[in-house]
């Protein structure tokens, strides 16, 4: 089997970026990644961890290099998946695309989810990976042929981070870890969070992550007088640390595929808060391994959060079984065999 090209139209290390670098590290040499105008430092992040990487700045050069380097093509984002199609079609190369959820929030938002389904319903894709359930279930809706999808969720390599063995000391730390944009909810983070810290002056909480929203959610902080203890202290590299040092971790997602952070805190024993939203009812299930609260209630998912406070027996009960869940279904060498007879079968130009 040729090569495995992904195609990413990216403009920084977000979900999907993880996840795709775990993918690449996990099974060296099989892979390379072309990026459309990627950024210096994501190009650099890749190529410092070993993958064989480029940027390419249109249609024209990404044809030229796969026209040199031809190979089955996995296309990971709308861009890209355009851009995929056409060199599949023109040079007749075999083309997987990877669907890592949707946030179809606005008019042009939607207009790529449908655009991007009707080309999964083309002959021309010979497999469309789904990382949750609730993705898969969406292309079934819209008419791609169920023999054509496969659910495959993201996960984590062997390199683990020990279960936490003590309850972290000092006042409680709640936190969001995302990007600071609508798709992941932080203005729904604090509509739970700023209620629980009224009512608990002990309470501190933490938004990690940069994004388009931050002026907006630090102007409605400082207006709650909270400025002191619910801070954003911006993009961070070492997550281990911080999940080690939270109370509850609060996925406050609209819209979620397989979300790294959620396997990373569950890797980490960390309690979990989170809606019920995209593939997070896959990962979790409500009472036994984390507090689920119904998509965008925001009552609900605080009073969650108050009960893994208030309940440290639970806390830790839930932390754990999510840890072993992480182990038995996520765990990313187990889940690279399925992608490589994907790549075979896809390869093979079965359907």
């Amino acid at each position: 089997m040729n090569a495995i090209v992904h195609l990413v139209h990216s403009g920084g290390f977000y979900g999907a970026e993880r996840m795709l670098l775990d993918h690449c590290r996990v099974t060296p040499g099989q892979h390379r990644v072309v990026f459309l105008d990627a950024p210096p430092a994501l190009l650099a992040r890749f190529a410092e961890a070993g993958v064989e990487c480029r940027s390419c700045k249109g249609l024209g050069e990404l044809l030229d290099d796969l026209r040199a380097r031809p190979g089955l093509l996995n296309a990971h984002n709308f861009r890209a998946q355009l851009y995929a199609w056409a060199c599949a079609s023109w040079l007749d190369l075999p083309l997987v695309l990877t669907q890592h959820g949707f946030t179809p929030r606005s008019r042009k938002q939607r207009l790529y989810t449908r655009i991007s389904l009707l080309l999964c319903r083309s002959a021309r894709v010979r497999k469309v990976v789904c990382v949750a359930q609730s993705i898969a279930r969406l292309h079934e809706q819209a008419g791609v042929r169920a023999r054509k999808l496969l659910v495959i969720p993201n996960g984590l390599p062997d390199e683990s981070l020990a279960p936490r063995r003590e309850r972290p000391q000092g006042p409680p730390l709640l936190g969001f870890v995302g990007r600071l944009s609508a798709e992941k909810g932080p203005d729904l983070f604090l509509d739970a969070v700023i209620p629980l810290c009224r009512q608990r002056p002990e309470l501190r909480a933490v938004l990690l992550g940069d994004g388009p929203q931050r002026d907006a959610l630090q102007a409605r902080i400082d207006a709650a007088g909270l400025g002191q203890r619910i801070q954003l202290p911006g993009y961070q590299t070492d997550m281990d640390a911080w999940l080690r040092r939270l109370a509850v971790l609060v996925l406050s997602s609209r819209t979620e595929g397989t979300p790294m952070i959620l396997l990373e805190a569950m890797r980490a024993a960390t309690p979990v808060a989170a809606f019920a939203v995209g593939g997070v009812p896959d990962m979790l299930e409500a009472e036994r391994s984390a507090l689920l609260a119904a998509p965008g209630d925001t009552a609900a998912l605080g009073a969650q959060v108050a009960r893994l406070l208030d309940d440290p027996r639970l806390a830790e009960r839930l932390a754990n079984e999510g840890r072993h869940r992480q182990l038995d279904h996520y765990h990313l060498p187990t889940l690279a065999r399925s992608w490589n007879q994907l790549y075979l079968s896809a390869a093979g130009g079965q359907p």
